[in-house]
C-alpha cells in the first residue's frame, strides 16, 4: 500500500514503458482508494480517480478494462502488503523470543498499525470490497483464510480444531475493525487490540489453540 506512490518527471525522461505503466498503475490505484474513502465504491466514477491520479483516462484503459478492474488490481495490491508483513512477523517471531500469546500480540498489533497508517486502503479492504460484487468477495474471503493459515503458524498450531479457531479469530477481528475503518476513527481501531489480545490469552490458557 502506498500513500503517496511517485509521479513522472516532466518533459522527456529515460523511465521505460514498462516503468510508466507502473507508476501509472501505482497512482490510479492509491487514487481509488482514496476516492472510495470520501465517496464509496458506489458513488466513485472512472473520472474521480484520473482527477486524483492526474493520468489521463487513455492511460486507465491501457492497463485497466474498469472501474472494478482498477478496485481489483488495488485490492491485491493491499491484500499482498498484509501478506508480507503478516510473512516478516511469522519470521522474525520464529527466531526470536517470546509465547504464542507474545507472537500474537506483535502481530496483532502490527495489522492494526498497518491498517491505521493508510485509511484508504484500509476501507478498501474492509468496507468497499463488499460493495465491488461476486469476485471481489471471493477473493476477500481467500485472504481471511490466508490470514487464518498464517496466525494458525504463528501460533504453532497444527491441530484442526486449533486451526479453525484460528479461523474463527480472523473472521471475529474482520468484524470488530471493520465499523472504525469505515468511520475513519483509527483511535477506534487501535483500541480493538487490548482487548483481542486479551481474549487471544484466554483462548491459550483454556487450551482452545493448543497444537
Amino acid at each position: 500500500m502506498q500513500s503517496s506512490p511517485r509521479r513522472l518527471p516532466r518533459g522527456r525522461h529515460a523511465l521505460s514503458r514498462a516503468e510508466v505503466e507502473r507508476v501509472h498503475r501505482d497512482r490510479l490505484c492509491s487514487a481509488m482508494a482514496a476516492a472510495m474513502a470520501e465517496k464509496g465504491y458506489v458513488g466513485t466514477s472512472v473520472e474521480d480517480v484520473l482527477k486524483r491520479a492526474r493520468v489521463s483516462r487513455q492511460s486507465f484503459y491501457a492497463l485497466f478494462s474498469s472501474k472494478l478492474d482498477c478496485f481489483m488490481t488495488a485490492f491485491d495490491q493491499a491484500s499482498e502488503f498484509l501478506r508480507l508483513h503478516l510473512a516478516d512477523t511469522v519470521a522474525s517471531a520464529g527466531a526470536g523470543a517470546g509465547d504464542p500469546a507474545d507472537r500474537f500480540e506483535r502481530a496483532f498489533t502490527t495489522y492494526l498499525e498497518t491498517l491505521a497508517l493508510d485509511p484508504g486502503y484500509a476501507r478498501l479492504f474492509l468496507v468497499e470490497v463488499y460493495a465491488a460484487g461476486p469476485e471481489a468477495v471471493r477473493r476477500r474471503t481467500e485472504v481471511q483464510h490466508m490470514l487464518a493459515e498464517g496466525l494458525a503458524d504463528l501460533m504453532g498450531v497444527t491441530g484442526e480444531a486449533a486451526r479453525f479457531a484460528c479461523q474463527i479469530v480472523v473472521s471475529a477481528v474482520s468484524t470488530m475493525v471493520t465499523p472504525a475503518v469505515a468511520a475513519g476513527d483509527m483511535d477506534a481501531l487501535r483500541a480493538v487490540g487490548p482487548p483481542v489480545i486479551e481474549h487471544v490469552r484466554l483462548l491459550l490458557r483454556s487450551g482452545v489453540l493448543d497444537s
